[in-house]
């Protein structure tokens, strides 16, 4: 997943995007509002994360355009407010969720993934494919009760595939939401994960769980399709 921070304070930046990366994330940084707002619009995010003290445009009015532009990217809010009003403000406006300054980062990383999988209308952190078993948290993968070894982007790749379990996602769609904007982007290397997903997701007599569309795309079976 694509996470976008918006923070103007560096060092919390910092360890608020090494904090995602580690937990397989890719993540974009923006510093002031301005700069968020034009990140946000792109439409790229499974979620933003977002400061409220920002210079050039504060995080109300960075959320407020969002909305008004039918941006539906989960919102989490970072907030140094602690009075009623002004966090039912904050809901109202748009935000999905808020966390207070200061907080722990375990803490963060729980709300963000919640959000995510709520967007992705999965309530609990294990995602069920046919006969394959994607635990969210831990990040490790099982089919047919045996454990898959992946790479950490052979398991973001399915991962993402396993969320649009109805939907063709793209080449393009697969290296804008597991890159962040300093990756050279190439088709290539989705073909090569893909290649190497598919080798060790197999098991004889059954078709491959990864399905190439042709010009389009890739699309994971649903348990219709096993």
């Amino acid at each position: 997943m694509r996470v976008l921070v918006v923070e103007d304070e560096p060092r919390l930046a910092e360890n608020i995007a090494a904090a995602l990366r580690e937990a397989g994330f890719a993540v974009d940084h923006a510093a002031d509002g301005v700069d968020g707002s034009h990140c946000a619009e792109q439409d790229l995010y499974d979620l933003i994360i977002l400061d409220l003290m920002l210079p050039g445009r504060d995080g109300t009015t960075v959320l407020r355009n969002m909305r008004r532009s039918n941006i539906k990217t989960p919102v989490l809010i970072l907030t140094a407010r602690e009075g009623k009003d002004s966090l039912i403000e904050l809901l109202n406006a748009g935000a999905d969720d808020y966390i207070g300054k200061p907080f722990d980062l375990r803490e963060l990383m729980a709300r963000s993934k919640a959000l995510i999988r709520r967007s992705k209308g999965t309530a609990t952190p294990n995602l069920e494919v046919g006969d394959i078993s994607i635990d969210t948290v831990q990040q490790t993968v099982t089919r047919a009760g045996e454990i898959i070894d992946l790479s950490p982007t052979e398991y973001r790749i399915l991962e993402y595939l396993a969320h649009h379990t109805k939907s063709i996602i793209s080449k393009r769609v697969l290296l804008e939401h597991l890159y962040d904007f300093e990756w050279e982007h190439t088709d290539n290397v989705i073909e090569v994960h893909i290649f190497n997903l598919r080798r060790k997701l197999t098991i004889p007599g059954k078709e491959s769980i990864i399905e190439t569309v042709r010009h389009r795309g890739y699309r994971i079976r649903g348990k219709e399709s096993q």
